[in-house]
């Protein structure tokens, strides 16, 4: 057992001022994620900042339409709140698709968006890994990486972040909401997360003592069709091999608004631009939506075990587009065209 120092913070400033005066300090929300790490030695904190007492559970919706979500609100409570399941469907989802029901009382909004990699490496500190320990090297990269990234990887890492809801968070177009001693500021979710680069220890672009506070959802995706779809090894309490969240906008029979980000490619949730662009002013058809997806993975780079991962990750997005467009009017015809005209 390693000894730590602990704090119970009843306000942003007491849990920033506390985790200055604790050099290697963490801040405690549900913990679910952090004590896991603890057990396995992989985190040593010297103090664990409480932060659960501080009031940040409420979701709330703000005068210009847009919802703040509190980070301590739970990911069971946030699955089932009525405004967020009518609103963005693709965030309920996505938390559902997440852990098991027991974890999701417990998660925290904050936590999610810091979980780590599940990399078996990261997790074992008897095995070499540049996240965990910068310069002892990366095991995954020619050892076991069936679950590791395709895109944005470096020589340095191979690792995927495992959260759901960040994914679906990219999507949506959310923000951050960060406080640290030098005030508060917001990051766009797509953002937010690191590619590894020569950093791979950084997993954020959080500055040391920042606590996430909030994420913010814009009011203008609320209410557009959007979905999350993962794919995984068994169908509950599984992190995802390939996961999709989009949310799609049709007016007057063309795209006029796509947001699209993969899970579980990358070291971070990875939102498609190159698809997006593709997507915009174009007939919502099956064609269109897989020479967009087919644009943004051609810069998949698989490594030796995990070239399934392209493909699984292209029907998946493919669907899940084609299930967002509206009916057309009655008599019709199909909902999405399948490619040529007949």
């Amino acid at each position: 057992m390693k000894p730590f120092a602990y704090v119970r913070a009843g306000s942003l400033a007491e849990a920033a001022d506390a985790y200055a005066a604790h050099p290697g300090a963490r801040y405690l929300g549900g913990g679910t994620n952090l004590v896991d790490l603890m057990k396995l030695g992989v985190e040593q904190p010297s103090a664990l900042i409480d932060v659960t007492r501080i009031p940040m559970d409420q979701v709330t919706v703000l005068p210009d339409g847009s919802v703040r979500v509190g980070a301590l609100v739970r990911n069971s409570d946030l699955a089932a709140h009525p405004r967020i399941r009518e609103r963005y469907p693709a965030l309920s989802q996505a938390l559902l698709a997440g852990a098991s029901g027991q974890l999701r009382n417990v998660a925290t909004t904050g936590g999610n968006l810091l979980q780590r990699t599940r990399c078996p490496y990261f997790q074992d500190v008897s095995k070499p890994c540049n996240k965990r320990e910068p310069g002892s090297g990366c095991g995954a990269l020619e050892g076991v990486h069936r679950d590791h990234a395709v895109l944005g990887y470096s020589e340095q890492c191979v690792a995927t972040h495992p959260s759901d809801m960040a994914v679906a968070l990219a999507a949506l177009d959310a923000e951050v909401e960060l406080y640290g001693l030098a005030g508060v500021r917001r990051v766009h979710a797509a953002e937010f997360h690191r590619l590894p680069g020569d950093r791979p220890e950084l997993d954020t672009v959080i500055e040391p003592g920042e606590l996430v506070t909030g994420v913010v959802l814009p009011a203008a995706t609320a209410g557009l069709p959007s979905a999350y779809r993962k794919a995984r090894d068994r169908a509950s309490y599984a992190f995802a091999l390939a996961s999709v969240a989009a949310v799609l906008q049709v007016r007057d029979g063309v795209v006029a608004h796509a947001g699209i980000a993969f899970g579980a490619l990358a070291h971070r949730p990875w939102r498609a631009r190159r698809a997006e662009e593709a997507l915009l002013g174009a007939a919502p058809s099956r064609a269109a939506f897989e020479h967009a997806v087919d644009l943004e993975l051609s810069a998949a780079r698989p490594l030796r075990d995990n070239a399934y991962k392209v493909p699984l990750a292209r029907n998946v997005a493919v669907d899940v587009l084609t299930r967002l467009v509206p009916p057309g009017p009655p008599g019709g015809g199909p909902r999405v065209p399948h490619g040529e005209e007949s």
